[in-house]
């Protein structure tokens, strides 16, 4: 390998900020936040919104739609009309 053109691959704390939970793993991200983990030493911290932790594909959850499509509405605002004529 050339020298002095790849970046720098080492342990990193990459904490998932919905669930709260933290991973260590190698990776190239930077941070200037700091953490100590479980064996005592001190790590890079990078803060992540979302992680396998936490995303519904990853954790089976289902997420409840926060509003409904558009048969829905058509069906709830006119119903079955078929039967009442």
């Amino acid at each position: 390998m050339k020298k002095n053109i790849h970046p720098e691959y080492d342990y990193v704390i990459f904490r998932d900020t919905s669930c709260g939970r933290d991973f260590r793993i190698r990776s190239t991200c930077k941070s200037d936040q700091q953490v100590v983990w479980e064996d005592g030493q001190t790590y890079p911290l990078v803060t992540l919104d979302v992680s396998s932790a936490s995303h519904p594909i990853y954790t089976g959850e289902k997420r409840k739609a926060t509003s409904e499509g558009r048969i829905a509405q058509f069906n709830k605002r006119f119903g079955n009309r078929s039967s009442k004529a």
